[in-house]
């Protein structure tokens, strides 16, 4: 007999949009959750590395589809949904982990650097949920995981466009869960450290850069891209029915001391 919690944690038979699934979290993430039975859209404006990350869900016997997409636009994250819709008329569980990072203090930021922060770590999560959410609704069944930073909760030097968007990002969690929660909808967001991704390791190569913070780490270290993927697992399956507006913070304690 398979152990009851393994069902809880099973995300056979459910359809899911990963957005930033041709590399880092995005793709560890789908990798994951085609290992637990779902099917999954991927979604990324890199056209080669979703075809990587497909091969890997479709190695799983899993179902993928494969959508170029550029998020910053306002009708990137509009037209994805609309073909994953199109294809699968549903889509059970949306993870917005698209993001860009652009670092530099806040008296040096560019109005363009703001903008395009704004327009992918904000609006597309957004413009993709209220395209997902109503299919959701109508099925009374739903989930949103927004993937976003502790810098939406502490503060950092230089992340003033990053921190504005994640901590938008956390609000926004915050305020569909009071909205959409009724329906059987549940939205949260995951708030990691550094993470080991391409990108975290370009922005944190720097010892005089990451020491620091390691320092003030608890757990001395920074995150792994499948530390956020296995709570996105959590949170993806119907063992987190309860859980609901959440911020779920993967920092190793740094937030906590």
């Amino acid at each position: 007999m398979v152990p009851d919690w393994t069902s809880r944690f099973s995300l056979a038979g459910r359809r899911a949009l990963v957005t930033g699934a041709s590399k880092g979290i995005g793709a560890e993430i789908a990798i994951v959750f085609a290992d637990a039975g779902a099917d999954v859209a991927l979604v990324a404006r890199d056209a080669d590395g979703l075809e990587k990350t497909a091969a890997g869900v479709r190695a799983r016997g899993r179902q993928c589809l494969v959508i170029p997409a550029e998020l910053g636009t306002a009708d990137g994250p509009v037209a994805a949904a609309r073909t994953a819709l199109a294809a699968w008329g549903t889509i059970d569980i949306l993870v917005n982990s698209a993001g860009v990072a652009r670092i530099a203090p806040a008296a040096d930021l560019t109005l363009s650097d703001w903008e395009e922060t704004m327009a992918v770590n904000l609006r597309a999560p957004f413009l993709l949920a209220q395209a997902l959410a109503p299919a959701m609704i109508a099925q009374r069944s739903g989930k949103i995981i927004n993937i976003s930073s502790q810098t939406g909760v502490i503060a950092f030097d230089d992340h003033a466009a990053y921190a504005a968007s994640k901590g938008g990002l956390n609000a926004l969690t915050k305020s569909l869960c009071a909205e959409w929660g009724r329906y059987n909808v549940q939205i949260n967001a995951i708030c990691p450290t550094v993470v080991m991704t391409p990108m975290g390791r370009d922005t944190w190569s720097a010892p005089e850069k990451k020491d620091p913070v390691i320092g003030a780490t608890p757990a001395r270290r920074f995150a792994e891209p499948v530390e956020v993927a296995d709570m996105a697992l959590y949170l993806a399956s119907s063992a987190s029915a309860m859980v609901n507006g959440a911020l779920m913070m993967i920092d190793g304690g740094y937030s906590s001391v």
